[in-house]
């Protein structure tokens, strides 16, 4: 494959994902939704965090570990509660972070 077909195909795939991602944004102001479908959407930048962030808590070393010893899910764990109590992402990272670097102190 020379240069030119190189950026030829990166420049076909960035224009297919721009027009993937931009027909749903211009649908979803042109297409009335049902209700039931709006609040559905509603929980999926949640679904998709939570499916990011839970496989690297439980198994970070490749096999599933919920013992005292993984440090992350401790720290996670932590995370949570701060996300639960004031509902504030920056502190919830702040404290998730500050709560595994000590972890992984001791």
């Amino acid at each position: 494959m020379n240069q030119i077909s190189l950026w030829l195909f990166f420049l076909t795939i960035g224009l297919g994902t721009f027009l993937l991602r931009f027909s749903f944004i211009y649908l979803f102001g042109k297409v009335d939704m049902p209700d039931w479908l709006k609040r559905a959407l509603h929980y999926v930048p949640v679904s998709v965090l939570a499916a990011l962030v839970f496989p690297a808590l439980i198994s970070p070393a490749g096999s599933p570990d919920i013992s005292p010893g993984n440090v992350r899910l401790l720290a996670g764990l932590g995370g949570a509660l701060v996300a639960w109590k004031t509902r504030n992402v920056l502190w919830t990272i702040m404290v998730g972070m500050v709560l595994l670097w000590v972890v992984q102190a001791l």
